[in-house]
């Protein structure tokens, strides 16, 4: 029993210092500790500790939901401003879709963090995607409730908006869309496409493509395809063009 007693007293020291190496990692305090455990406490593991008085994450989950998709919405909205509703829509919804949340989860080691029972780590639930995306969105929610929307868009600045940033869910927009529109609207002339350059044997070719308002080149892109390549091109361009209004 003493042996047994030790054990559990070292594995919640384990516990409590990766908690506090977690903080570290990311640059912020939870100062409600127990609001934090609380983010990672799955259902299996309040069920086996019925005396103690563990609550599991399933509400912050839900309140955690709804704080990602205003940040989210609300980094779009000011980032894309030629974007439309839909494409905005579509957009978001790649960026809080389960394999994105697992995969901001597992960027983290989140899966080292959570609390589970028994029954639930012996059939891998600690790796488990819809797990790993719920305490995903639980940490958004604690975080949310301890410090505020300003602390959760700190920390989206550091896991979630620089992938945006470096096109990690370009396949879902429609950068050339995005541009005709903007051109079209300030009546700034014609765009025009031009393959710079194709490299690589036929299986694998690369295509560089530059994109030119009124003969002027506003952005160069690389892809696997001409569309790739022209998409990431007009990617750069309204990057360079939102520059020089702001």
């Amino acid at each position: 029993m003493r042996k047994n007693g030790k054990e559990k007293e070292m594995n919640n020291r384990a516990k409590e210092n990766q908690f506090q190496d977690f903080q570290n990692k990311i640059g912020i305090k939870i100062g409600n500790e127990k609001l934090l455990k609380q983010a990672f406490t799955h259902s299996s593991y309040v069920n086996e500790h019925r005396r103690k008085p563990f609550e599991d994450n399933e509400r912050l989950e839900f309140l955690g939901d709804a704080v990602l998709e205003l940040t989210v919405s609300q980094f779009l909205f000011k980032k894309y401003a030629t974007m439309t509703e839909g494409e905005l829509t579509k957009l978001r919804a790649a960026i809080v879709c389960e394999p994105s949340l697992v995969a901001f989860a597992n960027e983290l080691n989140f899966g080292k963090l959570i609390l589970l029972g028994k029954g639930e780590e012996m059939t891998g639930g600690r790796e488990r995607p819809a797990l790993l995306a719920d305490v995903f969105e639980a940490f958004i929610g604690a975080l949310y409730l301890d410090q505020g929307i300003e602390a959760v868009i700190t920390f989206l600045e550091q896991t979630v908006f620089p992938k945006i940033n470096a096109g990690a869910f370009s396949h879902v927009m429609d950068f050339k869309s995005q541009l005709q529109e903007l051109i079209q609207r300030d009546a700034a002339g014609t765009i025009e496409y031009r393959v710079l350059q194709e490299k690589g044997p036929a299986h694998s070719k690369e295509f560089v493509s530059k994109v030119s308002l009124n003969g002027k080149e506003l952005g160069v892109g690389t892809g696997k395809s001409k569309k790739e390549a022209e998409q990431h091109a007009a990617q750069m361009a309204l990057d360079v063009l939102k520059t020089k209004t702001t």
